[in-house]
């Protein structure tokens, strides 16, 4: 029986991708739908896939299917026929081709099978995530922003919320799906006469907070078909103007999707005008954060320098340092630090290895 996981090391499979002359394509795609046997399911994917040469992440569990993927130009008519084939739920499934694209945003196939296609923390048997809001059209979308009755609301975590979003959209300021969940309908509770907008980025997120917020007893609730991503290129097609301003975050090696020339967030470090995602250079932190190109210069790609300084100590001095270190959340957390909210607070000097987790996620 063949090998159903890879065995290369990280290093070599990404030196792989980079060194590769073939074209292509970052897809991503989500269906709910259910699927009894998630483990066959998965197996016989990762073998068709495989086959094709896919990269990406991938989530599988008995509500369905959540994909970020890297398929190769030559044979994408193979994998669109197998995906469409692999289960009658998945045929002519909606496929968000990325904005961007130069090919590069994956070097392994990785594919999961988890409790949920997107963690969002609902034990509420009787919640029925299929019974959603109304899709929203990109042209539709226009029609209802600035109405006087009605709510966009990101329902995106707020490191992406911070560097690009809709215009006047409200952000949930939470670091997990599964927290905003309960806070979007507390939050909301005085508004259940107006009009809910909720969008994400590619649709999988904004499509389950639509089904919770009906749950929740809000009437006229809908959604952005195909979210930021299927928005975005509906309205250029057709020549709309864009009402979502600067950059759509994404979840691969990317980190983001330039929509708009405005830059509305900051770097984390001197405050300067910035939306460029990083991971610290540092293999003990690698804390999400954005960082301008005249502190990525100053700090090495660090985000500190405590990190600064520890990335040029010998592998077993590293080691030595990172024993028992504890591991928080790897995200730049503005709302929660210390009680401060200021929208630029600088982290270089400051030792932040208490805002890290080993959370890994594909989410739309």
């Amino acid at each position: 029986m063949p090998v159903l996981h890879n065995r290369i090391s990280n290093a070599e499979l990404k030196a792989r991708m980079l060194a590769e002359t073939e074209q292509r394509t970052t897809v991503s795609f989500y269906k709910y739908f259910l699927l009894r046997d998630p483990q066959t399911f998965r197996d016989d994917l990762y073998r068709q896939w495989s086959e094709l040469g896919v990269f990406g992440r991938v989530y599988i569990a008995k509500e369905g299917i959540n994909a970020q993927i890297s398929v190769p130009v030559s044979r994408y008519d193979e994998f669109t026929s197998l995906l469409f084939a692999a289960d009658p739920a998945l045929a002519g499934v909606r496929l968000n081709i990325a904005l961007q694209d130069n090919g590069k945003s994956f070097w392994v196939l990785r594919m999961k099978v988890r409790e949920r296609i997107v963690a969002d923390g609902i034990d509420d048997e009787n919640f029925y995530p299929a019974c959603v809001g109304q899709y929203l059209t990109a042209q539709q979308v226009n029609q209802m922003i600035g109405e006087k009755n009605t709510l966009f609301v990101d329902m995106r975590n707020h490191y992406e919320y911070e560097v690009g979003h809709f215009e006047s959209a409200l952000e949930i300021p939470s670091d997990t799906f599964r927290e905003q969940l309960p806070m979007v309908a507390d939050m909301l509770q005085h508004d259940k006469e107006k009009n809910i907008v909720m969008y994400c980025t590619g649709g999988i997120r904004c499509e389950k907070a639509s089904a919770w917020m009906l749950y929740k007893g809000f009437r006229h609730v809908y959604h952005v078909e195909g979210g930021i991503i299927e928005y975005v290129r509906k309205a250029r097609e057709q020549g709309l103007p864009l009402k979502f301003i600067g950059k759509n975050f994404v979840f691969d090696e990317r980190m983001g999707e330039r929509i708009s020339d405005d830059v509305i967030a900051c770097c984390h470090q001197c405050g300067a005008p910035s939306d460029t995602h990083i991971n610290c250079q540092n293999d003990g932190c690698h804390l999400l954060f954005i960082q301008c190109s005249d502190c990525a210069t100053k700090f090495d790609g660090c985000c500190s320098q405590v990190c600064q300084a520890e990335v040029t100590l010998s592998p077993d001095q590293q080691r030595a340092h990172r024993m028992g270190r504890k591991n928080g959340i790897k995200i730049f957390n503005k709302s929660k630090r210390l009680g401060q909210i200021r929208r630029c607070m600088p982290l270089a000097g400051r030792d932040i290895k208490d805002e890290k987790s080993d959370e890994t996620t594909v989410m739309q």
